[in-house]
């Protein structure tokens, strides 16, 4: 076999197997992307974000719904907003304890996760986004939060409780395999590299993140992500590997999300009040951007060159209302802070997404019962009544060719 020389230093050293090698020699442009098989190909290279821009609507969600789906996490429900009229315009109850509003791969459906907190039960209830209304709850071990593989073959379901990634049928949730991560305490948010091949998940309890080999389906490792002045000293890992680690701090990493050209990702921490960024290739932790009190959800601008930062305005699990909350928006390019939209008389800003056209930043206000409706252009924000506890909301339909999960991770 003749490997691209890049490909075979990697591969060789690692003693990757017989679907990693077919990978790596598949047959593609000098300037493309090599995918995962079964994973739509790249359009852009240098913008992993090029068909979620504004307008790119895929023929699947032609018939659906405008709506956002917010689950209250204390009501046990979903309340549904038209965002035309900012008003609600319907109510359900789904499973214990509902986390996120995830659309599946193939943007059919869109999948309320309840982790039943405090319990090993969960389950999954459907939305039909043609109707609005959601179908009948399928029982499925704590599903804190779900992706999907680039592929579309499975979904992964983050059973945050047991440090576990659950991968399943995408339509029956028959259990394919799992994956423990036994160092990732309160395995959380996910993202993916341009390629499909892997994955960096948070360790909200741990202080870190992990790279997952999606191929090999193994953890490679992990990352304690250090705040900038922190004391620190090398120790040698489980592998032997010398690791760098903070003995008096540890942070609590939330959202992830790639950069447009898959190059890095970014990483907020609540107890940082910023925004990490790990270098994918190294996992190494290369820089540090500081944002405001609580910096939780992070979401991409329609055209990829901007990056919202949802500050939670609390450094706790269980806030008060009323915080410092805030949006802050970084440039991708440049990595520096291009604004600062607070929210007037405190907010807890969470969770949400991008309207599909990109004019509204929608967003939920955890501590405070409310839902933000932010203008992108003026940074200027509206309020919806919503449930108890509104965490995870997704705004629908979305541009995209399909879903990689959690609340609208588009490609």
């Amino acid at each position: 076999m003749n490997f691209p020389p890049l490909r075979r230093s990697l591969l060789v050293p690692l003693g990757l197997g017989l679907a990693a090698l077919a990978w790596a020699q598949s047959a593609t442009p000098p300037n493309a992307v090599r995918t995962i098989p079964g994973m739509p190909g790249v359009p852009d290279p240098a913008n992993l974000y090029s068909e979620q821009v504004a307008g790119k609507l895929s023929p699947t969600v032609a018939n659906h719904l405008p709506r956002v789906y917010v689950p209250n996490l204390r009501g046990n429900d979903v309340w549904v907003i038209d965002p035309a009229t900012l008003k609600v315009v319907d109510k359900f109850k789904v499973g214990l304890a509902p986390q996120h509003v995830v659309p599946s791969w193939d943007l059919k459906t869109l999948w309320v996760t309840n982790n039943a907190e405090r319990t090993p039960h969960g389950s999954l209830t459907p939305i039909d986004p043609v109707t609005g209304k959601p179908g009948r709850t399928i029982p499925v071990e704590d599903p804190y939060n779900m992706y999907f593989t680039p592929d579309g073959k499975s979904a992964i379901v983050v059973a945050e409780a047991f440090k576990r990634l659950d991968f399943r049928d995408p339509n029956t949730f028959e259990l394919q395999w799992s994956l423990s991560a036994p160092r990732c305490g309160g395995i959380n948010h996910a993202d993916f590299s341009i390629d499909g091949r892997y994955a960096i998940f948070t360790c909200e309890f741990a202080g870190g993140v992990v790279k997952v080999d999606l191929v090999e389906r193994k953890v490679l490792g992990f990352l304690q992500l250090i705040a900038p002045g922190k004391p620190t000293k090398v120790v040698k890992g489980p592998d032997g590997k010398d690791e760098t680690i903070c003995t008096t701090w540890k942070g609590m990493p939330q959202d992830v999300r790639a950069a447009p050209d898959g190059k890095v990702f970014y990483v907020a921490d609540m107890m940082s009040n910023g925004v990490y960024i790990v270098d994918l290739e190294s996992f190494r932790q290369v820089d540090f951007i500081k944002t405001s009190t609580g910096a939780h959800g992070l979401y991409p601008s329609r055209d990829g060159r901007r990056l919202y930062v949802a500050n939670r305005g609390s450094n706790k699990v269980h806030g008060p209302p009323r915080g410092k909350g805030s949006i802050t928006v970084i440039d991708f390019a440049t990595r520096r802070i291009v604004a600062e939209w607070p929210i007037p008389g405190g907010g807890s800003p969470d969770m949400g997404n991008v309207s599909a056209d990109g004019k509204q930043f929608w967003v939920s206000g955890r501590y405070d019962d409310t839902v933000y409706v932010f203008d992108t252009d003026t940074g200027k924000v509206r309020f919806v009544k919503a449930g108890l506890e509104p965490h995870g909301l997704t705004v629908w339909p979305q541009p995209g060719r399909y879903s990689l999960g959690h609340t609208g991770n588009m490609r």
